[in-house]
């Protein structure tokens, strides 16, 4: 802004620099000199008719407590003032001028804000004032003299109305309703503490620089965070969804509408954005920036404002709105309820926008799960012509990564870069690390520790530890080509592993894991199980929500005191904790992955359960073969070549399960170590005191018969 000149002269003029076409923006920013411009020379008037000594030289910070008289007992003077004095005047002929006439204009354009939202002069100079103070911050001291307040030095309505003719027009912007506000074109900032004021007439009036760049500057300029969505394939779109879009594109937009895309934080939402909006006729702007930036009502209304303009619709992938996570940022409230615009949130929970408005939410829309066939179309589409070679592989990752199409071939490209051609080791890999499990507290992670031993059973349990192996390696040909998929619903299998303490349930579900490459997860049940009614089942639908993304090991250790029997309700916790049975089946139906129960209690599992669970093991006391191998694989390398002990002897006196067994040799390896420091040798006198502490340990006896002729020595020791 310019202030210098005094005769009618010298031009005034305002920065070319504004979008190309657009001559409305111009005629009301140069309006938006003018009168302030004008303002200036009334003010100079004020103090006596003094004039600058310096062209653009403002006058000092007037009185505020004689401001609420200006406009009415000055009025006469000032109008007088601006047809006589030679600089006003000159200003108050240029203000004279109409507004252009304007034919097609840009969409996003200041000219088309004003013709779209039918705004009168006033609003449309408040506008170009707010964009003035935006496009040139230099002229903040203009503001502030005109105001009288050194520290306001952003337009107020109280400035509009200082510089409008009649200052009455301007009480329709104290509307919050007002379309520049409704639609976040103007906003009101909160009145700094220690400034002076406090009403609506003293709120800073502010336009987002987002959009005063949208609104002025050449070419279609647009947040950084924002991308056009282009892509034209079509997904699988359900019959509801596919309802959703026609009722969009039907009802006119006169207000914010909202789609949840329901799906877990794997999900196609993107894909199903860009379906329902194509049934709706809607382009789409994707934000891609960063998630903690829509945590500000601020920033989000102000993409939601350069959607409008730009006449699409938005989609938000981020999980802005999740209830299950009180560190998350979310929004307790939407900004500009009016505006219309069609937000796509993706949402992992029909709670997590269940503090919005009902009146802006659609009705949920369901992601559908890519299927098996369209996975492995992406695996193929990811690789190209050297698919052919990983064909047998990629139908098995296909069916393990359960991913949307995006991920799929995130990972394809991975794998294509690597200096060697891709092994299945490396597909697991690189899968596993798009693995983003949202379990919590709920389940812990289990590093098998007997990846390298050998599972020591009787002939008939190894034999079926052997069919549970070649049953989870064999699922996809059965699924896929021989076609049993969709009468089991692509589940996976359910093992149970029954028997006493310590004879080998947790060791054979961890080399399971690790025969199949799967990682295990081992439930903690003090988390799941909750007194409060509902909650363990939602703790149950979190838990399988997040394994049904990839293939894994969940071990319900102490099965029997989740899966137990139903019983006959007779009050109010009996019919809710058969509720949670009954949805705890339910689930189990549909896992797809490796489930194994352990419990040392079997006859206390409900009979339902039992029907779906593929494989029973049922693990015995070792018999003294069996037991002689527990004894050798317990012993460790580095000491069993340099120890003399009496393997046949304690298999065949001892009948222990191989988790006593494990111990025994741990505790006499800790007594020998420290008896003789400097030997890598176990003792058998510390082996037997650690075998009848054991059996003390059980409530178990142990006569001298069993100790044979280590007898003496035992009694001694004790």
């Amino acid at each position: 802004m310019t202030f210098s000149g005094a005769d009618r002269n010298d031009p005034i003029v305002f920065s070319p620099n504004l979008r190309a076409g657009d001559p409305l923006a111009n005629h009301w920013m140069r309006q938006a000199t003018l009168r302030l411009r004008r303002e200036v020379a009334w003010l100079w008037h004020e103090r006596g008719g003094a004039r600058p000594h310096q062209p653009d030289e403002l006058p000092p910070v007037g009185d505020r407590t004689a401001e609420s008289l200006d406009l009415a007992r000055h009025w006469a003077e000032k109008r007088q003032f601006f047809e006589t004095d030679p600089t006003a005047s000159f200003l108050t002929d240029q203000l004279r001028v109409p507004p252009p006439e304007t034919g097609q204009v840009e969409r996003a354009s200041f000219g088309w804000a004003v013709r779209e939202l039918d705004l009168d002069p006033v609003s449309a100079f408040s506008l170009a004032l707010g964009l003035s103070s935006v496009f040139d911050p230099s002229g903040a001291p203009v503001i502030a003299t005109c105001l009288k307040d050194a520290a306001s030095v952003q337009p107020t309505l109280t400035l509009v109305q200082r510089l409008w003719d009649f200052p009455e027009d301007a009480l329709v912007l104290a509307d919050p309703m007002h379309p520049l506000f409704s639609r976040g074109l103007l906003r009101r900032s909160s009145i700094r503490p220690g400034q002076g004021g406090g009403t609506v007439w003293d709120q800073p009036l502010t336009v987002p620089s987002l959009v005063a760049r949208a609104l002025l500057a050449a070419g279609n300029v647009v947040p950084s965070g924002l991308h056009p969505i282009s892509d034209q394939r079509t997904g699988e779109l359900t019959d509801s969804a596919r309802m959703i879009g026609y009722r969009l594109r039907s009802e006119p937009d006169s207000a914010l509408r909202i789609v949840p895309l329901l799906g877990p934080r794997r999900a196609a939402h993107r894909q199903t954005a860009i379906d329902v909006a194509r049934v709706a006729g809607t382009d789409l702007w994707e934000y891609r920036g960063d998630a903690a930036l829509l945590a500000n009502e601020d920033y989000l209304a102000t993409l939601m404002t350069v959607s409008w303009l730009t006449g699409r619709g938005l989609f938000i992938g981020h999980q802005l709105f999740n209830a299950s996570e009180p560190r998350r940022a979310r929004l307790d409230t939407m900004p500009l309820a009016s505006m219309p615009v069609t937000l796509f949130v993706a949402v992992g929970d029909r709670r997590d926008v269940a503090h919005l408005d009902a009146g802006v939410l659609l009705p949920f829309v369901e992601v559908p799960r890519p299927s098996y066939e369209a996975r492995l179309e992406a695996w193929r589409e990811g690789f190209g012509d050297a698919a052919a070679g990983y064909e047998p592989l990629l139908k098995e990752i296909a069916r393990r990564f359960r991913y949307d199409r995006e991920t799929i071939l995130t990972v394809a490209r991975e794998l294509r870069a690597l200096p060697a051609p891709a092994t299945e080791d490396d597909f697991v890999s690189a899968c596993r690390a798009e693995l983003h499990l949202d379990i919590g507290e709920l389940a812990t992670h289990v590093e098998p520790r007997f990846a390298d031993q050998k599972l020591i059973l009787a002939h008939k349990q190894s034999m079926q530890f052997e069919e549970q192996v070649a049953a989870m390696q064999a699922l996809t040909t059965v699924h896929y080509d021989w076609g049993t998929a969709r009468v089991w619903n692509e589940g996976g299998l359910t093992l149970l592993f029954a028997g006493p303490p310590g004879t080998g349930k947790t060791m054979a579900a961890e080399i399971l894991a690790h025969r199949l490459k799967l990682p295990m997860y081992r439930i903690d049940l003090s988390q799941v199980v909750n007194k409060y009614v509902g909650e363990t089942e939602k703790n149950l639908k979190r838990l399988f929500d997040a394994a049904d993304t990839s293939d894994m090991v969940l071990f319900f250790d102490e099965a029997d005191a989740l899966f137990g029997k139903r019983i006959e309700a007779s009050d109010a916790r009996d019919r809710y904790a058969n509720l949670e049975i009954s949805y705890l089946l339910e689930r189990m139906e549909r896992f797809k992955g490796l489930a194994i129960l352990g419990t040392n209690r079997k006859g206390d599992l409900d009979q339902a359960f039992l029907r779906r669970i593929r494989y029973v093991i049922d693990f015995q006391i070792p018999e003294e073969a069996q037991r002689a191998e527990i004894w050798r694989q317990s012993i460790p390398a580095a000491v069993a070549a340099q120890s003399q002990i009496d393997v046949p002897f304690l298999a065949r006196q001892f009948p222990l399960s191989g988790g006593h067994i494990r111990s025994i040799v741990f505790n006499a390896c800790l007594q020998s170590a420290h008896a003789q420091p400097h030997k890598k040798e176990l003792r058998m006198k510390d082996v037997l005191i650690a075998v009848k502490r054991e059996y003390d340990k059980i409530n178990r006896s142990l006569s001298a018969d069993q100790l044979g002729p280590y007898a003496a020595d035992v009694a001694r020791l004790e």
